[in-house]
Formats: structure tokens, sequence, C-alpha cells
């Protein structure tokens, strides 16, 4: 056996090794101490236990015990059935009886079982336990020892099978002795010894005469020869089987310990007619027992050594051990500290707290701190932390706890100088004019002090406002908005604002900020928050007011706006409301078709004010509108800095619009970047600002409508097919509104009802006349034209009676420029090669831009379909011309 190895200390180490006082060399000590022990179980094959009498049980085995139990030590002792399981009824029954006598008579216990075990194999154990008595007298546990004796039962066994037949052949009945793997021997009724076998004589180094008789007893040690020879003259006057240790000398000289057990052959009569033995080793055992005993005062020597207050506990609390120096303080012998919570050892003020946090210990078996104040033996009390740690087995239970006592008098006092400082500063705080909080750092935010001013406006004592609950005085929606979004920078330490509602004394609720800043100590660890709160309840009534008034605002332009309702009941239109109503409550995007002036964002509003988002932001975007290098930022933001002017972050359009819906009117204006951007929203939910490098996550449903032909520019290359696909999950093409000749009266009685409401004009008629032409008209403007022809119509009109003047319906040709006579017709009659230079030219002059006044059909003096048209057909790539 090796010892545990030191090599790996520092120098430092060893010194502390070599300082008997050193709590290195204390732990060095019970290292070794507990090293010992598992080597001597392991050479023994003995496991240590401890059993529960209150609670039948087992409370701790070594790791031997579960070895010999065909357990892994990593599991522990078994349950009570599971152990009872594996000893026959017979036995169990016995091993019961006799610790019952043992409880009674309070004396040790020496019992022989088996365990059988589900494979079919047998173990013979002897146990061997002392009753542990508590204060009271009662047997409370049983601390003893199980050994593995299967090898000696083996060869008992075959020594009962060669009895049996050594009436046959007392030849044959010698050989068998002579292969048993244990020194054997057999007698003469009284004793006389006629046989050892083989291992016997080869042991002792005698020859089968010397160790005949009596022979035998020159080999047992002179200090163990008398009472051995003593117990087997009583053995063989009790004709009872015989049982003792002793010392052995070897053919060297050598002496060893074995374990002699005898038996007699009884005939049918009663009488014996052979003994015998046999004799195993148990040098290694009792090697192992010795180690431990001089561990076990070593341990003591080194406890009472050291400078500190130890004391240990067994695993239910009762003192076992107190070292020197703490007898010396306290002035009280070990047996009457034993009874510690009657005496006046600890002050009878901290006594309480002592005994529960020693309760709470042993149920959780968890580690404990308290501080308390122990009498010295001059009768004076000092202010002790008293620490208190499990020592657990190889299962994790607990068998003993260590106890180590500091004096923190010191401490104490300093401690009760700064209380004093603290409570001036309180008075201090207490007259300042604004309320002041102090808050522990755990996660309940534990409430330690509150100044005057909010104990006023609460209505409270400090006492009340600590422990009231906090959901009487903060309103209760508050609280849990308030606990969700300042949580994790509460328990990270970082200072934070937010805003709450409290009850005055008066029952009236108030809106206040609340600013928490941080304490730290020299680590870095916060120790306190301080939260200094202020009334913002007048301000918070100026934005709720304001915001009603926006509300009303909104609701008074809704009701005023030509685009609350959707007027017509034509087929076309009612197959446009169907559709409506069918993708307004998912979240797909919807591509709006249709010419210029149908209503493509009437229809998108009407889809959103039918969404689950119709509480949220409707933002609209025009995207024609907007100049092609401010579209990214209009659509996406920028940061401070990103671009000539941007002088400080500003949020776009999807960011405004979270949670809502985007309207993208004109989106086939989009230029090329732009559209990769917006796809990467449309996929990915995200997308950084200008000048940015940090993903914005965004939830925005996006609809979007064109009087483009996408196809076609798809075809072009003029717009990106991957974002045509993303856009066109859900198109909806809105009938231009002379498909809807049948809608034509209703509407132009709503727009009449409409601007002669804001003329202040009563009209009741309109004549048949002008419905017809109405009808009659194309209406290329669709309803934004109709709309402009029944407010001017209404503007001029003087009675009652609503009627337009034919040549207002008449479709004029604009004048056209001279150079816009000249291009147009120019380009008719060139060949398709110079044709394409002249728009090549136009599309390098403008950036790559058709449509606006700057753009190239502007420039060449043509419609921009005629430009876009043309630009197909040719197969330009506009795109190419945007970096010029």
């Amino acid at each position: 056996m090796t010892e545990p190895d030191n090599a790996g200390l520092a120098e430092t180490g060893k010194n502390h090794l070599d300082d008997p006082q050193s709590p290195t060399h204390v732990e060095e000590q019970l290292r070794r101490t507990q090293y010992y022990l598992t080597e001597a179980e392991k050479l023994s094959h003995s496991g240590s236990f401890v059993w529960d009498v209150r609670h039948p049980g087992p409370v701790y085995w070594s790791a031997e015990m579960c070895r010999i139990h065909g357990r892994d030590p990593a599991q522990g002792p078994p349950p009570f059935e599971e152990d009872r399981a594996l000893q026959p009824p017979e036995d169990w029954a016995g091993l019961m009886a006799a610790a019952e006598k043992s409880i009674r008579d309070k004396t040790d216990i020496d019992y022989d079982s088996q365990l059988r075990f589900p494979d079919g194999s047998i173990k013979n154990i002897r146990i061997v336990a002392h009753p542990v008595v508590n204060s009271a007298g009662d047997v409370v546990q049983f601390v003893g020892t199980t050994i593995d004796v299967t090898e000696q039962h083996r060869a008992k066994a075959a020594l009962d099978s060669a009895l049996t037949k050594i009436r046959k052949s007392e030849v044959h009945l010698r050989t068998i002795i002579d292969t048993i793997p244990a020194m054997a021997w057999c007698t003469l009724p009284d004793g006389f010894t006629e046989f050892n076998n083989q291992r016997w004589l080869d042991y002792t180094g005698l020859s089968a005469e010397e160790g005949r008789g009596w022979g035998w007893t020159t080999t047992i040690h002179p200090e163990d020869s008398e009472e051995l020879i003593d117990m087997w003259r009583d053995r063989i006057a009790s004709k009872k089987p015989a049982e003792g240790e002793a010392r052995i000398r070897r053919f060297d000289g050598e002496y060893r310990w074995f374990i002699c057990r005898s038996e007699p052959l009884m005939d049918e009569q009663g009488s014996v007619v052979r003994w015998y033995g046999t004799a195993t080793d148990i040098e290694d055992r009792k090697r192992a027992e010795d180690r431990l005993r001089s561990s076990e005062q070593n341990f003591r020597l080194i406890v009472n050594s050291m400078p500190g207050f130890v004391c240990t506990l067994t695993a239910s609390g009762e003192i076992e051990f107190v070292n020197n120096q703490t007898l010396e303080y306290l002035g009280k012998p070990l047996d009457e500290l034993k009874n510690w919570a009657l005496s006046d050892a600890v002050y009878h003020d901290d006594l309480p707290e002592v005994i529960t946090t020693l309760k709470t210990s042993i149920a959780t078996g968890e580690p404990s701190d308290v501080e308390l104040r122990l009498r010295r033996a001059d009768g004076i009390y000092r202010w002790f932390l008293l620490r208190r740690v499990p020592q657990r087995d190889s299962y994790g239970h607990v068998v003993r706890w260590y106890t180590l006592l500091t004096d923190m008098e010191d401490r104490k006092q300093a401690e009760d100088k700064i209380r004093r400082s603290e409570a001036e500063f309180r008075q201090i705080v207490d007259f300042a004019p604004q309320s002041v909080v102090v808050l522990a750092p755990d996660r309940g935010r534990t409430r330690l002090y509150a100044n005057q001013m909010a104990l006023d406006y609460l209505g409270f004592t400090l006492e009340e406002w600590q422990n009231a609950d906090r959901h009487e005085y903060i309103y209760q929606d508050d609280w849990e908005r308030v606990t969700r979004e300042t949580q994790d920078k509460f328990l990270s330490g970082l200072p934070h604002e937010c805003e709450a509602r409290f009850r005055g004394k008066d029952g009236k609720y108030r809106w206040f900020l609340m600013r928490l800043n941080p304490v730290r100590d020299e680590q870095g660890h916060v120790t306190r928050w301080y939260s200094a709160t202020t009334d913002i309840d007048d301000r918070k009534q100026a934005e709720q007011r304001l915001q009603n008034e926006n509300i009303a605002l909104r609701e008074e332009v809704d009701q005023a706006s030509m685009f609350e309702e959707i007027v017509g009941s034509s087929p076309a239109l009612r197959r446009v409301i169907s559709q409506v109503a069918k993708v307004a409550p998912a979240d797909s995007t919807v591509l709006i078709l249709g010419e210029t002036g149908t209503g493509k964002e009437l229809i998108a509003r009407a889809i959103h004010n039918r969404s689950n988002r119709s509480t949220r932001a409707f933002v609209r975007v025009n995207c024609a509108a907007i100049p092609q290098s401010l579209i990214a930022s209009e659509l996406f933001g920028h940061e401070k800095g990103a671009f000539t002017g941007a002088t400080q972050r500003r949020l776009g359009r999807f960011e405004l619009a979270h949670e809502g819906t985007i309207f993208l009117d004109e989106v086939g204006e989009l230029p090329a970047e732009t559209q990769i951007t917006l796809l990467r929203v449309l996929q990915e939910r995200e997308f950084e600002r200008v000048g940015g490098s940090q993903s914005i996550s965004v939830d925005v449903r996006v609809l979007a409508a064109t009087n483009r032909n996408l196809n076609a520019a798809v075809d072009s290359g003029n717009f990106r097919q991957d974002l045509f696909y993303r856009l066109n999950v859900f198109p909806i093409e809105i009938p231009p509104l002379r498909e809807r000749i049948d809608d034509i009266p209703v509407l132009v009685e709503y727009l009449v009802e409409r601007y002669a409401k804001k003329a202040g004009k009563k009209i009741t008629n309109i004549t048949k006349k002008t419905l017809e032409l109405f009808r009659a008209y194309a209406w290329p403007g669709n309803i934004r034209e109709l709309q402009n022809v029944v407010e001017r119509a209404v503007v001029l009109s003087d009675g009652d009676t609503f009627w337009v003047d034919e040549s207002w319906l008449e479709r004029k040709q604009p004048p056209e420029s001279p150079r816009s006579s000249m291009v147009d017709k120019g380009l008719l009659r060139l060949d398709a090669d110079r044709e394409r230079e002249i728009i090549e030219a136009a599309l390098a002059e403008t950036g790559g831009r058709i449509a606006g006044p700057s753009g190239a059909a502007a420039k060449l003096g043509i419609p921009r379909q005629t430009l876009d048209s043309k630009i197909s057909i040719l197969g330009i790539k506009k795109n190419r011309f945007k970096s010029a």
C-alpha cells in the first residue's frame, strides 16, 4: 500500500505541513486518515455502516460495504426493503432479534448471516455493531462493521464435507483436508490433536509429529497462549463451537494474526467424536485497525493544537468532539457542552437562530453561517461567526458536521459605528425634497429604507412599507411591466429608469419616474440600489390629453376622407371586395395592381382596417415621389453622419410601421439597390439603417401597389424577379372605372353630397343627361378624374341641380412642344440602332430614371409607358445607367 503522494506541494506548502497548527497540515492529516481507513477496509474485506434505529434503515455505507453487498459505491446504501431482501428471512429475523436485545440491554451485536444475490451466488458475512446512545439514554443508531467471511465458511463447508466422508476413509479425509485453502486440524474429544493439514504444517514449519497432541501451543505468541488455551479447554468442556484470535508463529519466526474456529462432531448420543477447526489469516485487517486508531489519535492531536475553535457534530447534530481551545475559552467540560442549548454558553437572544440554522442544515445537508455571542470563562460575551460544513461519504450522505468559530468582536464594533453613521445619513435624506428608496440587490428587491417624503405620500410607516404587498401601492399592470422590463438590468447592476403609478394615502394614483443607480463595494459587487423618484403625473396627463386629441383627430379625418368606404356594387368591384375580405385576416403580402386613380390606396387601407393589425400604424410611402438617392434612407432610416446632412439618427418608415402595415405605392419605381434591401426585409424580417451595422428586426405587413406591368419590367431587367415573387403572394387587380359603369351613379351621388356639404351648398338633383355623359365617358383618369370633375361642377353650380358641361369630358391632346414632336416623330422614323442611341443617352443623363419631371421620358417628350415599351423591345438594361 502506498501513502498519498505529497510531492506536488510547493515549498510554501511544505512549510505549512511542517507546522502542526496550520490549516494545510490539518487537511493533510485528515486526508491521510481517510485514506488509511479506506485501505484498511479493502485489505480486511470489512465495510463500515451506520444504521438508524428511529427510522430503520442504513444511513451510511462505506465503499467496501457496498462492494460486499454487490453494489457500486456510487449508488450508496440501498433502501430498507432491498437490504432486507438480500438476507434469508430466518437470518433477517435473527438479526432483528439481536438488534432488539442490544437496544434493550445496551450490548454489542455479533451476528452471522448470509447474502443471497439474484444470480444465485451466496456470501457469508459477520455483522459486529455497537449501539450509539443519546443524552436521554436511548439507542438511536448502530455503528458497526460487516466482514466478508465467505472464504472461512467455504473452508468450513469443505471441512464439513470432509467430516461426512471421514467415517468411510480416514486417508481420504486427510487428503481432502490437506487440499482445502485454509489451515485445518482435527482433535480427539479431549482436545488432543491427531491431525494438522499440510497448509498448517507448511506455515508453522513443524512436522506432523511435532504438531500432534498439544504441540501446536508452541506456535502461539506467548502473550496470547494462556488466554487461547483456557478458551479452548472451556469449549471442550461445554461441547460448544469455539472462536478466538491469536498470533501464530510462521516457519521464519514472524507472528501473524489468525482467527481460529472449531466445531464439534457429535454422534447420535450427543457425544463429541471429533473436533475440527480452521485458522484464517487476519493480519492485514489487524494492521488496518491499528492504523485507523493511530489516525484518529493524530487527528485529535492536530485539532487540539489548532489556534481556532473547532468542534465536530454527528449527522444528527450532537457534539462528539471539541478541541482544547474551545474548552479553555468556555471553561466547561465536554459533557456539559453536549447540552449547550440548555446552558449559558450561547447568549440567550442568539440561541433561537443558532438552533434554527442547525436544524435547517441537518434537514437540507447544506452548509450554514450564523453570528452568535459566546460566553467566555470570565463571563464576558464576545461575537463569533459560526461556519458549519458537512462531511459526506462517497454516496453524498452527511456523516459528520465540522464547525469553525471565528472571533468577530472587532468587526461587530466597526459595524456599529457604520450603523450610527448610516442613521445620520438617513436623517439627512429624510429632509430631501424628493422620494428616496434603498433596495437590496437580491432578485426580490428587498425594501431596506424609504425617506420620510416617500412614506408620507404612501401613508406608511417604514415597517409597514417594508412588509406591505407591493400591489397595495403600485398599479398592478405597472408592477408587472416594470419587473419584466428592468429585471435583467437590476440583476446585472446596470443603472436604469422606469415609469409607474403609485397610490397615495388619499387612494389616488399618480405617475412617477424612478431612476435607479447601484452602489458597489471594493470588489465591484452591488451592495445597494438607490432610487430617486420624481412626480411626473402632470406631464403624463398632458401626454394623455394630446394622445386623445390625436385619436379624435384621426377619427375625424377618417370620417371626412373619401377613402373611408368603398362605394359601388358592380360585379367587378364585388370580386375585389371578396378578395380583400379573404386576405385581410391573414398576414400575407399583397400586390395591388391597377391603372392610376383606381383607388389602390383605398384597397390597401381596407385590408389594413380589417386585419389583426388595424389598431397599429398604417404607413404609406410613394416610392415614385422620393428621389432615388433618398429612398433607402426614407424606408430604412439612417444613422447620424451616414451622409452629408445626416445630423442625427432618423427612423425609417419600416421602423415606424413596426407591428403595423406599410403600403409601398408605385413599388415598380424602386431603384435596384433598394429592391435588394426590400427583398431582405420580406425574407428575413430585418434590415440595417443607412450608415449602420446593426441588424434591426421588424414585424411589418407589406402591401405594395403599382400601375406598371411588373412582368415586363422583370423581363427587361428593371425589376428583380425574386422580389416580384415575394410581392406577388396575393395579387389583387382593381378594375378601371370604365369597367364599373354600374357604379358611376352611386359614386356621383356620394361625391356630390360630400363636396356640396364642404362648399355649404344643398344639391338635391342630378340631371339624367349628366349621368349619361358620365356613363359614356371612358374616364382615363378613373375615380380621381371623376372626383375632380364633380368638385368643379359643385363649385360652379348655382342651384340645387347638379350638371356638367359636355366640353369638360372631351379628350384633348396637350400641345406638343417642338422638341417633343421632333423627338417622337424622329424616333418613329429612326432605325433601331439610332433609336437605341437616343434612349441610352437620355438614360445616362438621368441616371437610369424614367418617370418624374427629371426622368428620361420627360426629357425625350414621350409618355413613360411608351418609353418603357421601347426599352423592353430594344432590350436596353436601364439599371446599368444608375451608377453613372
